[in-house]
């Protein structure tokens, strides 16, 4: 299973809010829930996740086995 935890330490630590991503970033409030949620994502929010969040993708998610 991909979970997206390391996502919201990483937020954290940037001192960046779910607002920001959905009011800044263009990122839809239906997406924050999914992330929250762990379903699955289009690489596409991942790129642009990665790119207002200076990071690399592995940075914001990770794969456990179930």
């Amino acid at each position: 299973m991909i979970v997206f935890d390391k996502l919201f330490v990483l937020m954290q630590q940037k001192g960046v809010t779910t607002y920001w991503l959905r009011e800044k970033c263009g990122i839809d409030s239906k997406t924050v829930r999914r992330l929250k949620a762990n379903d699955n994502m289009e690489t596409k929010t991942l790129n642009k996740l990665c790119a207002v969040l200076d990071c690399k993708v592995e940075d914001i998610m990770e794969y456990i086995p179930d």
